[in-house]
């Protein structure tokens, strides 16, 4: 289940607010905390977070320990006297003092920290180019010159450089494991510096509304060892085989013009418009993460994607279900 606040501004100044749910059949997402730091950059930052948890709790204490004293001390006077007090200087010192000093401290721990996560630019290239599209993730491999969607693999134990832009609107990445969110705006390009500790699987989304499917737009990061992401970059490389009997999906494929927006190797489906599927059927998901990559959904997408995702891109063709059949079966086979 996947809800989101949906807010309009009207022209009498009054905003009306309404709770949107959707109920979709979508892949278990092991629970994702910005508490379980997987990179060293996260961990940083968290240890900054924690240090302001520290002195907030010493605040909060302070301030509740002197208003319970004075509350006390003060709320009934039984004292005969009823000469006039003279209010102590004293306390200014620490009570201005403090504050400076927890200001200075937080200042400089915010530089540090900024300096160790921040990636300085200069001539250095990308390992990995991310790009927002409306609702789905490219990342490109500059380095072997392939691209891949929604699933991005990344080497474990290694810093690497990730450069951020969109080929739309105004996104947002955010794994939350990773730390750091990125906003990623039309015409600018950000970057950011990640250290994976271990291999594993990571899960975040789009974290700046985007459109009709924001809550729709997930990624997956598969961190890997070096050899195993060697490998995985070097199949990529590969061309997708297909058996000849997925022959007549290919022939559709490229007849119905799905190659004006897909692009597959070692066809003339050469368009980055939409997700790239020479390997499409090795990703676990498709549709950002929104479905499992098998047969059925595949071809329940295709007969009708905008009943699966309404506003995405992909058009309706109004094909034969034989024709679905063949195509999907097509794109199952692209290993």
């Amino acid at each position: 289940m996947v809800s989101f606040l949906f807010c309009q501004y009207k022209t009498n100044g009054m905003i009306f607010c309404r709770l949107v749910i959707f109920l979709q059949a979508i892949p278990e997402i092991p629970f994702q905390s910005i508490l379980r730091s997987s990179t060293v950059e996260a961990e940083q930052v968290n240890q900054l977070t924690n240090y302001f948890f520290l002195a907030a709790a010493f605040i909060l204490a302070l301030v509740s320990g002197l208003t319970i004293y004075i509350l006390l001390k003060y709320t009934r006077d039984n004292s005969s006297s009823k000469e006039e007090k003279v209010l102590s200087s004293i306390w200014e010192i620490p009570m201005i003092g403090i504050p400076a000093l927890l200001v200075a401290i937080f200042f400089y721990l915010n530089i540090r920290t900024l300096n160790a996560i921040h990636p300085a630019i200069g001539d250095e290239k990308p390992d990995v180019v991310i790009t927002g599209h409306q609702w789905w993730w490219e990342a490109y491999y500059p380095g072997a010159n392939v691209s891949t969607a929604n699933e991005v693999h990344l080497p474990a134990g290694k810093k690497i450089l990730l450069q951020m832009k969109s080929a739309d609107v105004i996104h947002d990445w955010w794994i939350p494991q990773f730390g750091n969110k990125v906003d990623i705006v039309p015409g600018r390009n950000n970057y950011i510096t990640i250290t994976i500790k271990k291999p594993g699987e990571f899960y975040g989304s789009c974290n700046e509304f985007c459109g009709a499917q924001h809550a729709h737009m997930r990624v997956k990061v598969i961190a890997q060892n070096g050899e195993d992401y060697d490998q995985w970059l070097n199949s990529l490389q590969q061309p997708a085989v297909s058996e000849k009997t997925f022959f007549a999906g290919k022939k559709l494929f490229i007849e119905k013009t799905c190659g004006n927006c897909h692009r597959i190797e070692g066809t003339v489906g050469i368009s980055n418009s939409g997700p790239d599927l020479t390997h499409f059927a090795a990703r676990g998901t498709f549709l950002a993460g929104m479905l499992e990559n098998n047969l059925t959904n595949i071809e329940n997408w295709i007969r009708n994607p905008q009943d699966i995702k309404p506003g995405a891109h992909m058009p309706d063709f109004l094909l034969a279900d034989s024709s679905v059949y063949a195509i999907a079966s097509y794109l199952n086979s692209l290993k």
